[in-house]
């Protein structure tokens, strides 16, 4: 898929170094992230399970032959709703160079197509509240500010 000279596509291996800058590339995830080189192995071992997982989905945005955007999408089975589907979004980041020029509207829109093609109902996302311009970016698409979202950390 393409957009704004932009690709859209599901992430390969090769990706990972460039996928972990971007989520390193944060004020808040700098704090959790090692885009170390080599990379620490855990990347890889994730990565692995993801693409072995017909539920999971890991799209980037390419521009130039460059990575420049990425999230996760879920495929979750659920009860609600009589046994509707719903899709969780995780790890959006786009690069600070490229926002503003619809990469991240597009990469949206491709999870968003890919949700309805997995028959679910919902599409959700947290954000970091310590991000208010991410949220003003999720609401202009669409998604409603609806509900509280918790967190209980198991492990630092």
């Amino acid at each position: 898929m393409t957009g704004p000279s932009a690709i859209i596509r599901e992430a390969v291996e090769g990706d990972l170094p460039a996928i972990v800058e971007l989520l390193a590339d944060d004020p808040i995830a700098a704090q959790r992230e090692s885009a170390l080189d080599p990379l620490p192995s855990a990347y890889r071992a994730a990565f692995a399970e993801i693409a072995a997982d017909a539920r999971q989905t890991l799209l980037v945005a390419e521009m130039d032959g460059v990575v420049v955007g990425t999230l996760q999408l879920s495929v979750i089975p659920n009860l609600t709703y009589e046994g509707r589907r719903r899709a969780q979004i995780e790890g959006v980041r786009i690069a600070a160079d490229r926002r503003g020029r619809g990469v991240g509207r597009h990469l949206m829109e491709r999870a968003k197509e890919l949700a309805v093609g997995a028959g679910c109902h919902v599409l959700q996302l947290t954000t970091n509240r310590q991000r208010p311009q991410a949220l003003h970016f999720y609401e202009r698409l669409g998604f409603v500010d609806s509900h509280h979202g918790l967190k209980l950390y198991l492990q630092d």
